[in-house]
Formats: structure tokens, C-alpha cells, sequence
């Protein structure tokens, strides 16, 4: 067994970290795993224990220093999880921890985050053509899809029912299309007279659609229509419908001066991490050499 194996054994700080992959990959306490899930936890817990003692033990953590009111406020936040100090106090023993333990885990966790900080503090600035060359690259993320406002009146199918019978609905729907021929205006009181569908009570208001909110039957027909436009009879697998578009509200693409501030997080947290991972796989071979 090598040092690291012995003091994993005895630090409540790697009961932490079996503790915090158990609540993450399993939502369960480390007596609830079964032999299987227990040691696919502790293959992770030591996996993590050895990252964040390696990044302890950097040059970068000299002079990291975390705040007892960091710390206090962490255990809080732990012990708020429980009705009681004495269930909180259970809890932490059935896992193989005590408050000291716990604070000590805290502690070092916090440390870790602190020099992860400071590593990642060292990554490039965000320039203006980096936030443009990303703007130019992923139009896709600052469009605002084509939408339309509609409406609908359907008439089910059921052959149980001889005014639901195909013949009869169709003939039914055609009267109606009859009716507005011409006459948009109407169509929300059709819909409100004829309509079978719960909408009925708004008019046949179907609200702001994108494209695929639809069946796929009044999708294709509804993305075809002009504005004011009503449609021919519709099938889909509920019954017949009509449609109206009522309006379009075309695509647009939002722009860089609005999309920047987004960009610029994004951009940002993509290089803080990726100073991080760079840094992480350097500091290995820096610590063996």
C-alpha cells in the first residue's frame, strides 16, 4: 500500500470525497451502495482525492488563503441541509465523518478552488475580434427563429358518432371554410361556434408558433401561408383543422452590440478552462521531475 493509499484510509477528507461522488453518481449515502457502486465510487473519490492533492501541493497554492468566514459559511450550508444538529451529526458519522472532519474536508476543497482560481486568472484577455470572429462563426446562437401567430379550428373523427364520421366532418369543415371565405375577420367567432378543440373558448388562438411545435401536417402548412391567409383542410391524427395565420414575425438575428456581453462569458469561461486543463497537465510531470 503505497502513502497515498494509507492516508486515504485515514483522512475524513477522502470520506469526503467518497461521500460527494456516492451523493452525485447514486443520490445515496455510502452504506446505501451496493458492492459495485461502492467501488466504481471509490475509483472516482481516489481520482479526484490525488487531482486536488497534486494541486495542494503546487507552487501555485503558496499564499492561498481561505477566509474562516469561507469556511464557516460552508459548513452552514452543509448543516441547513438537515432538520437537526443531531440527524446532521448522525449523518456525518454513518459516512465516516465529524464536524472537525468535515471542516478539515471544507477547508482543503476550498483551498483547491482558490488555486484553481488563481491558475485560471492567467488566462488571455478577451479581445474585440475574439468576440466578432465568434459572433461571424456561430450565427446559428443569435437568431431569433421566424415565428407566426395562428389560429385553428379542428372537428375530430369518430365513427361512433355519425356528425364525426369522415363524411360528415368534411363536410361540416368545407361549411365552415365556405363561411370565411374572404372574411378573416370571422374567423376567431368560427372557431368559437365550430371548433372542437379546448382553444375554442380564445378564438382558435394557438399563440406564437416555431417551427415543429405542430404536428407535422399543420407545421408544413402553416410555414406556406401568407398573412390573414386561411387554409384548406388539414388532416392530422386528432381530426381535420383549418387553419389562419394571423401574422409572421420574421427571423432576425439579435445583434453583436446586444450578443457581446453573452459572448464575452462564454468566451472567457472557455479560456479560464482551458488555462486550467493546460495547467493540469503540465503539473505532473513538473511535481515527478
Amino acid at each position: 500500500m503505497t502513502a497515498l493509499d494509507q492516508a486515504k484510509e485515514l483522512a475524513p477528507e477522502f470520506s469526503y470525497h467518497l461521500l460527494r461522488n456516492a451523493l452525485e453518481r447514486f443520490q445515496r449515502n455510502l452504506g446505501e451502495l451496493e458492492p459495485g457502486e461502492y467501488q466504481a465510487v471509490y475509483r472516482s473519490a481516489s481520482k479526484s482525492y490525488e487531482l486536488e492533492s497534486l494541486v495542494l501541493a503546487s507552487t501555485e497554492a503558496d499564499g492561498v488563503v481561505v477566509p474562516e468566514a469561507q469556511i464557516k459559511a460552508s459548513m452552514d450550508e452543509v448543516a441547513s441541509r438537515y432538520a437537526s444538529t443531531r440527524e446532521f451529526l448522525r449523518d456525518l458519522e454513518t459516512n465516516g465523518l465529524d464536524e472537525d472532519g468535515l471542516r478539515r474536508a471544507l477547508h482543503r476543497e476550498l483551498l483547491f478552488d482558490g488555486v484553481m482560481q488563481r491558475v485560471s486568472s492567467k488566462a488571455a484577455e478577451i479581445s474585440d475580434i475574439d468576440v466578432r470572429l465568434f459572433y461571424e462563426m456561430h450565427h446559428e446562437r443569435f437568431e431569433s427563429p421566424e415565428t407566426r401567430h395562428a389560429r385553428h379550428i379542428l372537428i375530430t373523427l369518430n365513427p361512433a358518432y355519425p356528425e364525426n364520421t369522415r363524411q360528415a366532418a368534411e363536410q361540416r369543415m368545407q361549411q365552415v371554410i365556405d363561411k370565411l371565405r374572404g372574411r378573416s375577420n370571422r374567423f376567431a367567432d368560427m372557431a368559437r361556434r365550430f371548433s372542437e378543440c379546448p382553444t375554442a373558448m380564445e378564438g382558435g388562438q394557438l399563440g406564437e408558433i416555431r417551427r415543429g411545435m405542430l404536428y407535422p401536417e399543420l407545421d408544413k402548412v402553416l410555414f406556406g401561408m401568407e398573412a390573414q391567409q386561411i387554409s384548406g383542410i388539414v388532416e392530422t391524427e386528432i381530426g381535420l383543422h383549418v387553419l389562419m395565420c394571423d401574422k409572421i414575425k420574421p427571423a432576425k438575428r439579435i445583434p453583436l452590440s446586444r450578443a457581446e456581453p453573452r459572448i464575452r462569458e462564454i468566451l472567457d469561461e472557455r479560456r479560464r478552462r482551458n488555462c486550467q486543463k493546460a495547467w493540469l497537465n503540465g503539473l505532473k510531470p513538473r511535481q515527478d521531475s
